[in-house]
C-alpha cells in the first residue's frame, strides 16, 4: 500500500530554521541524542495525525512511517528541527495516509552539529479514522497529579492509564487538569491510615509554576511514568485544558495566593498556554496559533468537538447576570457560533462534546465558602450568567434539528451519569440528552458535588467518597474513566464507566435517533 506525504503539511515547534549549533565532539553511544519522553500521537483522522517527541539537545526529528510493525515498507519524511526555544519538543503532522490503517512510526533524532550521530529510535503506533462504518472504541478523562499525589512506584504508578490501555482504544479524549501546575509534589503525602505515600520528585515540581520552564517540566513529570509513555505510544491524544493547566479557577479576575511570586495572570496564563501547546501532538490552527477548541472527525459515525472553556470566559463571580454579555461569556461568541456551525454541518451518528467542565454541578470560585461560581451552573431557578450559552446551545440543537449530541467531561475528580429531561428542567427548549463524567486518572478523589436544576439533571449514577471524606489518594482505587464503544453496523453508543482496577461501574447503550 502507498503511502504519500506532502512536504508542505508539518508542524513544529521550533521557533527557526535549521542551523549549525557550537557542540562538543560526540563519539560514544551514550553521547547520541535521545528521545527524553517517550512519542506521543493525537489529534487522528482519516488521512493521517500528529506525531511527537522531544529531544535531549537541538537535534533534528526523523520520522519513518509504515503500514507494517515490520517496517517493511517504511518511508523516512523530512526533519524537522527540535530546538531551545521550544524545550527540544517537535511535532509532524502525516497526512495523506489510508483510512481505518494500523499506522506504525519510529521517532529518532540526529545532532545538528554531527549529522552522522543519531540516537535510538522510539517506535509508537495509531489507527486512523474509519472510512467506513466500523466499530470505534475510545476512552475519556481528566485530572493528572492533582492535589500532590504523584508518582508513587510502590503503587504501581499512574495506574489508571495501564488499565485503559487494556481497551486497544482508537484514541483517548483527556478532559484537562493534564497537570496541576499549582500542586506542588513533595517526596511524602502522610496518609490517613499512618501510612506513608511516596512521590517521585524533581526541583521544579517542588513549588508552583510560574516560568516556562516550570510549566514545561509539570508536563514532563507526567511522562515519566512508565504507564503513561507506553499509553502514549499506542493511544493517540485528543487533549483539551482546563484551570490547573495554568492555576487553579483561573480568569482574569483571579487573585493569586502568596505563593506567587509573579502577580500577572495574563502572563502566567501566556507561558502555561505555550508550553501546554509544545507538549502535546495537537494540530494547531493556522488563523488563531495557540487555539484549543477543534472539530475532531473520526469517522462516519464521530465527530469530536474539543471546546475550550478558559480561554474565552469573563471574570469568575457571582454569576448571576440577567443578560448575555462579556460577563457571561463561558464560550465566548466565536467558539459559540463555530460549535454550532460545527454541530449544523456534521454528517456524523454522534457528535460527542467535549467539555472540560460540567453542566449542572456546581463548582464554587471559594470552595471553602461557597462563593463565586467557576463553571456554567450557579445554582437551582431560571438561567442566569453564563447558563446563557447553554440555553441558546440547547435550543439551537433542538430547533435545528442536530440529532445525537453526547456532553463527556471531568473536572469534579468523581463518576457520575446525569440524563437532562425538559420536564424536570426550568429551561425546556430542549431534547433530552446525556452528560458523562470521569475522573479523576490520577488524583485526589472529592464529590459528589450539589445541583443545579435549570437544565434538569437527573442523577442517574455517581460513584464519589462521600462528605467527609474527600482528597482520597490514588491508592484508594477511586480514580476513575470512562469507555465509549460505537458499533459499525448499528450505530449503538455504548458508555461505561470504570474505576482503575478496570471494574465496570455502571453502563448504558444509546441508539442513535434518524435525523
Amino acid at each position: 500500500m502507498n503511502i504519500k506525504f506532502s512536504r508542505r503539511r508539518f508542524l513544529t515547534t521550533s521557533a527557526g530554521a535549521l542551523g549549525a549549533v557550537a557542540m562538543p565532539h560526540l563519539s560514544r553511544a551514550a553521547d547520541r541524542p535521545a528521545v527524553t519522553h517517550g512519542v506521543q500521537s493525537g489529534d487522528v483522522t482519516v488521512d493521517g495525525g500528529v506525531v511527537w517527541a522531544r529531544a535531549d539537545r537541538p537535534a533534528q526529528m526523523l520520522v519513518e512511517v509504515a503500514t507494517t510493525e515490520s517496517f517493511r515498507d517504511a518511508r523516512a519524511l523530512p526533519p524537522i528541527a527540535a530546538l531551545p526555544e521550544s524545550d527540544f519538543t517537535a511535532k509532524m503532522l502525516l497526512d495523506n495516509l489510508p483510512g481505518g490503517q494500523e499506522i506504525f512510526y519510529r521517532v529518532r533524532f540526529r545532532d545538528l552539529s554531527h549529522s552522522a550521530i543519531e540516537g535510538e529510535a522510539v517506535v509508537g503506533r495509531f489507527r486512523t479514522a474509519p472510512a467506513d462504518r466500523r466499530d470505534v472504541s475510545f476512552v475519556w478523562g481528566g485530572d493528572v497529579a492533582g492535589q500532590g499525589w504523584g508518582i508513587n512506584p510502590d503503587d504501581g504508578g499512574m495506574f489508571t492509564f495501564a488499565a485503559m490501555r487494556k481497551h486497544r482504544p482508537d484514541f483517548f479524549l483527556h478532559s484537562g487538569d493534564t497537570i496541576y501546575a499549582d500542586g506542588p509534589i513533595h517526596s511524602e503525602v502522610k496518609l490517613a491510615d499512618g501510612k506513608l505515600w511516596k512521590n517521585v520528585t524533581i526541583p521544579e515540581k517542588a513549588k508552583v509554576a510560574e516560568t516556562l520552564d516550570e510549566y514545561r517540566a509539570a508536563h514532563k513529570y507526567n511522562f515519566t511514568d512508565d504507564n503513561v509513555r507506553a499509553f502514549n505510544a499506542e493511544v493517540p491524544i485528543f487533549v483539551q485544558w482546563d484551570d490547573h493547566e495554568v492555576t487553579n479557577n483561573w480568569s482574569l479576575s483571579k487573585e493569586l495566593p502568596a505563593s506567587y511570586k509573579e502577580r500577572n495572570i495574563a502572563l502566567l496564563a501566556a507561558r502555561a498556554g505555550r508550553a501546554f501547546h509544545e507538549m502535546y501532538p495537537m494540530r494547531e490552527s493556522i488563523n488563531e496559533p495557540g487555539r484549543v477548541y477543534r472539530q475532531i472527525s473520526y469517522g462516519p459515525h464521530l465527530d469530536v468537538f474539543v471546546l475550550d472553556e478558559r480561554s474565552y470566559r469573563g471574570p469568575n463571580g457571582a454569576n448571576q447576570e440577567t443578560a448575555y454579555g462579556p460577563a457571561a461569556y463561558f464560550l465566548g461568541p466565536d467558539q459559540m457560533a463555530w460549535l454550532k456551525r460545527g454541530l449544523l454541518n456534521s454528517r456524523a451518528t454522534w457528535k460527542v462534546i467535549a467539555s472540560d467542565m460540567p453542566l449542572s454541578i456546581l463548582v464554587y470560585d471559594d470552595a471553602t465558602n461557597k462563593k463565586g461560581s467557576e463553571a456554567f451552573a450557579q445554582g437551582d431557578g431560571p438561567v442566569r450568567g453564563r447558563e446563557f450559552e447553554i440555553a441558546d446551545l440547547l435550543r439551537f440543537i433542538k430547533t435545528a434539528p442536530i440529532r445525537n449530541t453526547v456532553w463527556l467531561t471531568a473536572d469534579v475528580h468523581y463518576a457520575a451519569a446525569h440524563y437532562y429531561n425538559p420536564d424536570k428542567a426550568q429551561f425546556q427548549e430542549f431534547d433530552p440528552f446525556w452528560e458523562f463524567v470521569s475522573g479523576p486518572l490520577h488524583a485526589g478523589t472529592f464529590g459528589p458535588g450539589e445541583m443545579d436544576n435549570t437544565f434538569g439533571p437527573e442523577v442517574r449514577f455517581v460513584k464519589a467518597p462521600g462528605p467527609g471524606n474527600q482528597n482520597l489518594p490514588p491508592s484508594a482505587g477511586m480514580q476513575f474513566f470512562g469507555h465509549v464503544k460505537i458499533d459499525g453496523a448499528s450505530g449503538q453508543m455504548t458508555v461505561t464507566l470504570r474505576d482503575r482496577a478496570d471494574v465496570a461501574l455502571w453502563s448504558t447503550t444509546l441508539d442513535p435517533k434518524q435525523a
